[in-house]
């Protein structure tokens, strides 16, 4: 493939990545079709299938740049804070905000599914590791068990307790919290967590 070639590829695979992604942002995952994408693209239907699989595999690499995006932010949060009870609510108050903030998008990450029997690839399990890589250190340092094999599952069950309280809430379920006290709830619950893994150890 000449140098050309690459070059309208990688463009044209942008622009589909681009149309999926506002699609998504407008109206989420339920009406997405590939019909609409390349029109917003500027593109025969058929060319989509020329740069991806099918529509699911756009729609992974949609969920990987919001995972990198979601990963900045965390990544900024943790930086900017001092010790680990810090970082935890650091973190906690940052995913709250980049969900509330994207909400389609965020959805997608969870709401996406594969056909029957198509395997998520690899290398796009690994890119969700963002979700809990930066839990695993404030763990270490309130002294959750030092060695990765135990930390890992903790810091996972961290994260769908702090997913579950947003998810039902900003889904407006009948036992979610409302908007104005869904951050301070939220906190709380981290304090109580950490008081809870401070009398353990």
């Amino acid at each position: 493939m000449t140098q050309k070639s690459d070059a309208r590829r990688e463009d044209l695979k942008a622009r589909l990545v681009s149309a999926a992604r506002a699609r998504i942002q407008s109206s989420g995952l339920g009406g997405l079709r590939a019909r609409d994408i390349t029109a917003d693209a500027g593109c025969a239907l058929g060319a989509l299938y020329t740069v991806f699989a099918d529509l699911d595999d756009l729609v992974l690499h949609v969920n990987s740049g919001t995972l990198a995006e979601l990963g900045a932010v965390l990544r900024t949060a943790a930086a900017g804070a001092l010790g680990p009870e810090e970082t935890l609510k650091a973190l906690a108050r940052a995913y709250l905000a980049f969900a509330s903030e994207n909400r389609m998008l965020w959805a997608a990450l969870f709401e996406h599914r594969m056909a029957p029997g198509v395997p998520v690839p690899e290398w796009h399990l690994a890119e969700h590791a963002v979700l809990i890589q930066y839990l695993v250190e404030p763990l270490a340092l309130l002294g959750a068990p030092s060695q990765n094999e135990d930390l890992l599952p903790r810091a996972r069950a961290i994260f769908s307790a702090v997913h579950g309280i947003v998810a039902i809430s900003l889904e407006a379920r009948f036992i979610g919290l409302a908007p104005p006290v869904l951050e301070r709830e939220l906190l709380n619950f981290v304090d109580v967590l950490v008081s809870g893994l401070k009398s353990r150890h």
